[in-house]
């Protein structure tokens, strides 16, 4: 399944990581773990952010994937259910 996951961090977190030099390997931890298809960052609603899509065989990989963002960075994530053309035209395709 592909996932689209938005990842706010938290103002004040962020500002640690950064001050501390942590925020790259925070970053990098992540990244490893969830292993995006992409990766985007800036900011959305006037928070420090990543977008990310993911391609997950199971949903129960959600909890330990996206772990780091919670506990290193204090995010807030939301996780939304996408698809690509093929997919899409795929799923059309069954409802005539």
């Amino acid at each position: 399944m592909r996932l689209l996951v938005k990842a706010t961090m938290d103002t004040e977190r962020g500002n640690e990581a950064i001050r501390s030099g942590k925020m790259p390997d925070l970053v990098k931890t992540a990244l490893d773990r969830i292993k995006p298809e992409a990766v985007y960052f800036g900011p959305l609603d006037g928070h420090r952010s990543m977008l990310m899509v993911v391609d997950m065989a199971d949903s129960s990989k959600i909890p330990p994937a996206l772990d780091p963002l919670f506990s290193d960075l204090n995010a807030y994530v939301e996780v939304t259910p996408v698809m690509n053309l093929d997919e899409l035209q795929q799923g059309l395709s069954q409802l005539q």
